[in-house]
């Protein structure tokens, strides 16, 4: 019997070992296959291993030639101060408004909550006349802070969901216990709600962060000079008008994107799953 348990157990095991490896190759290929073609020389994907006979780096060395027509730096500039004061904007925000719905009882919060689980079914595409519209009329095309603007807002309602349901899981006790000791809910705020909420604050920042570098539809209808683009614009652009269809070049231009979000990853990673008892006892 003990025989028969063990080995169900080890059939369970190598079944679930098995999808994961599974999983892991449909991940990861596609990445391995992106990188093998920015080291291949050439400009068709065709052609292309993942494991390059004639590695090169001449590919990643166009993308930062100075050529008038390719300003990549210039792009990847843009896309990095884009995606940073997004990702303030939207910790800030979102954290404010979290912490209202959370501790606070309002009249037309239920309502509120509902707009906002409306707002999250709402493609973005379909509201880009109106943005267009909107930002003609403010005088505020080919705008970065705009555009940075309109990104907080649209992570404002699914990352508030998030954050409210994470600061509902924190006992209140804690904030009647500090305020019998005189504090106020500003600091009740910033010394025990945001330090038990790290966890959440680091997958609010990771979306706040990754959402621009990857957005096209919204960034191209408001940028309109190629001095102001970003990276999903430039390179769309690299492919189609600039270097004639070099999907090489692309594929080297697409793995440096990668990098500010390793490492924000990285710098972020540790509160994913720590800080849940953080700030939890008096000082």
């Amino acid at each position: 019997m003990k025989t028969n348990m063990k080995q169900k157990k080890i059939l369970r095991l190598l079944v679930s070992y098995c999808i994961l490896a599974f999983m892991t190759i449909i991940i990861i290929y596609p990445l391995l296959w992106t990188v093998g073609a920015s080291f291949n020389p050439g400009n068709s994907l065709i052609s292309t291993s993942i494991i390059p006979s004639n590695p090169t780096l001449d590919h990643y060395k166009e993308l930062f030639a100075g050529k008038e027509s390719l300003q990549y730096a210039n792009w990847y500039m843009n896309s990095l101060k884009i995606s940073i004061f997004t990702m303030i904007g939207t910790v800030i925000s979102v954290s404010f408004t979290a912490y209202a719905f959370s501790r606070f009882r309002f009249k037309g919060r239920k309502n509120a909550l509902t707009v906002f689980l409306l707002l999250q079914m709402i493609p973005q595409f379909s509201a880009l006349i109106a943005l267009f519209v909107l930002a003609q009329l403010l005088g505020l095309m080919n705008s970065h802070w705009l555009l940075i603007l309109l990104y907080i807002g649209g992570q404002i309602p699914m990352n508030t969901y998030l954050m409210k349901g994470y600061m509902d899981s924190i006992p209140m006790d804690l904030d009647e216990s500090a305020k019998i000791d005189g504090a106020s809910n500003t600091r009740i705020f910033w010394q025990i709600l945001m330090p038990l909420s790290r966890p959440m604050i680091a997958v609010v920042a990771m979306n706040g962060f990754t959402g621009p570098l990857g957005d096209f539809v919204l960034s191209s209808t408001i940028l309109r000079t190629p001095e102001s683009y970003t990276l999903p614009i430039g390179l769309y652009n690299l492919v189609n008008e600039v270097m004639g269809a070099s999907y090489t070049t692309f594929a080297a231009g697409a793995i440096l994107i990668s990098i500010p979000i390793a490492i924000i990853f990285i710098l972020l990673q540790k509160n994913f799953v720590s800080g849940l008892t953080a700030g939890g006892t008096k000082g």
